[in-house]
């Protein structure tokens, strides 16, 4: 049986303001909904796509969250980044009709499947939704840009408290805890996505543990003094990003 989550269509969603229908009106909202087709509810470890896989369509998470990587020729991946409830999925294929990265569930979730001739069609009848797909692409480059930021010329800890500063904002947007979540990824998808090893990661996680900041049950996180977190990331920020971390 399908659960609740799943049959909930774009005017009922509360991720509305958080995804494409923001901004547009209810009769927009209502056409934006008869193209949209609800998959089946992806199980852990279940491939959404794979890199180089045609691109059809684009996803939009409903519930769960999910991991993106690239795969070198010899197997190796590189965690580019993840997604969380509201988010688009698909973006990067765009340019060339390809996916470029693979794209795989860490929990049991749903995604809503946009057809891309069809969303193309209601992008050209209504410009308020050609603006949000726009505005989404331009968020995408500033989260972007925030990766950078955090994979650069940073300490370990720094990338570990920028990391969770990053999911504390996502997660507050959504109108969850900003300091009480689970971590839906492993230890080793988060080492690989910061470019630490699978021991750094478990030891800044003891270390800001014994230091007071978080505390740590298992894949339950809770941030007990987000200044502390925000200090340790405000002195590797120039001056323009400080808002990041605000």
């Amino acid at each position: 049986m399908e659960s609740n989550v799943h049959k909930i269509s774009c005017p009922d969603c509360r991720l509305s303001d958080l995804c494409l229908p923001y901004g547009l009106q209810q009769n927009e909202v209502q056409q934006l909904a008869t193209i949209v087709k609800n998959k089946r509810p992806m199980q852990v470890d279940e491939y959404l796509y794979l890199q180089g896989d045609a691109c059809q369509n684009l996803y939009a998470v409903k519930s769960g969250s999910f991991r993106s990587f690239i795969a070198d020729d010899n197997g190796n991946e590189q965690t580019i980044g993840f997604y969380l409830p509201g988010e688009l999925m698909g973006l990067d294929a765009l340019q060339h009709s390809r996916t470029t990265c693979s794209i795989i569930a860490l929990e049991t979730s749903t995604v809503c499947e946009l057809p891309l001739l069809r969303l193309n069609e209601l992008c050209s009848q209504m410009p308020s939704l050609q603006n949000q797909v726009m505005r989404i692409m331009g968020k995408g480059i500033s989260s972007d840009h925030d990766k950078i930021i955090m994979l650069g010329h940073r300490t370990a800890k720094e990338k570990m408290a920028t990391f969770l500063l990053m999911l504390s904002r996502r997660y507050a947007g959504l109108g969850f805890s900003s300091t009480v979540f689970n971590l839906t990824m492993s230890r080793q998808d988060i080492a690989n996505f910061l470019g630490l090893s699978n021991e750094t990661v478990s030891r800044l996680f003891t270390e800001l543990s014994k230091d007071g900041v978080i505390t740590v049950k298992q894949r339950g996180i809770q941030i007990n003094n987000l200044a502390t977190l925000k200090s340790i990331v405000k002195p590797c920020l120039p001056d323009d990003q400080l808002s990041f971390i605000a």
